[in-house]
């Protein structure tokens, strides 16, 4: 039984819920049950560990790890279950809470040792909290008429903010060609706040991106080619390409684009990161089709 007031503060401050029955003893009757992870050797802490650090390890077992309290309030209000939540003693009200409802759920809920827990978790100071989705592919709508293509975006927090500004824009899709980091690492899952649970995001090739987005314009965005991006009627079906922010966009996306944008800058600036720029773009796009709407 755990009675410390520094190990697990929340069993001493206590309240209850709406519908009158205690979070506290809730949590006393998990602790009771005697079951608690305290091996890091454990078969499941070493699958977290997997999933959190290896592509090859998400795909073969089509799984992925979502981490924090604020995440995972997400993905609770989304469709999809979790197959495993870990937790740790020393979760505030909020976070015990929220296991108790996953719970309820019929979702494993297993409590873990703190530093079992930390040998597992990929942020420096974790909040005791993770679970282990399967892998999401939402499709593409057949109807889908505004698109986004990440190439050759490789780093995580990019490609993760780009798919939170894109499900927040409005767009059908995010379509990935090979050379894009994975959005289900670890980083990508945070940058994006829960977009995947909501935005259809899918890996092709090249060949594959060509049929799905055939009947739709194809814009490039350059950092200083082509057309002003206030210039052309973005109301039409479309696509926009983002490169990486180290070298923009590849030769294969140059020669797949139809059309090249690029933001007006002052001259003092010389580029902006590949997540801002997609933010711009995007939201130029549904500046312009909210407006035509009306």
């Amino acid at each position: 039984m755990i009675k410390d007031r520094e190990t697990c503060p929340f069993l001493f401050n206590a309240t209850i819920d709406s519908d009158g029955s205690s979070v506290q003893q809730w949590f006393y009757s998990a602790i009771n049950k005697g079951f608690m992870i305290t091996s890091t050797q454990n078969p499941k802490i070493k699958l977290v560990r997997q999933l959190l650090t290896q592509t090859k390890a998400r795909k073969k077992q089509g799984a992925f790890v979502l981490e924090g309290i604020r995440l995972l309030e997400v993905a609770f209000n989304s469709p999809f279950t979790p197959e495993l939540l870990l937790y740790t003693a020393d979760l505030d009200q909020r976070g015990l809470s929220l296991v108790k409802e996953f719970e309820s759920g019929g979702v494993n809920c297993e409590l873990t040792a703190p530093n079992v827990f930390s040998s597992a978790s990929d942020t420096e100071t974790p909040q005791g909290i993770l679970a282990v989705y399967p892998l999401i592919s939402l499709p593409i709508p057949d109807e889908a008429d505004f698109l986004l293509i990440t190439d050759e975006i490789r780093d995580p927090g990019n490609l993760g903010t780009l798919m939170r500004t894109a499900l927040a824009a409005g767009v059908d899709g995010v379509l990935l060609p090979p050379g894009t980091v994975d959005p289900f690492s670890p980083k990508v899952v945070r940058a994006a706040m829960g977009a995947q649970f909501h935005l259809p995001v899918k890996s092709a090739s090249w060949s594959e991106i060509k049929e799905i987005t055939r009947d739709l314009t194809v814009y490039l965005a350059d950092m200083d080619q082509g057309l002003n991006l206030w210039q052309p009627d973005l109301t039409e079906p479309v696509a926009i390409i983002i490169g990486g922010e180290a070298h923009g966009p590849g030769i294969i996306a140059r020669e797949f684009a139809s059309k090249v944008l690029h933001i007006p800058m002052s001259a003092k600036s010389e580029s902006i990161n590949a997540a801002a720029a997609g933010a711009v773009f995007l939201y130029e796009i549904r500046r312009q089709r909210t407006l035509a709407s009306k």
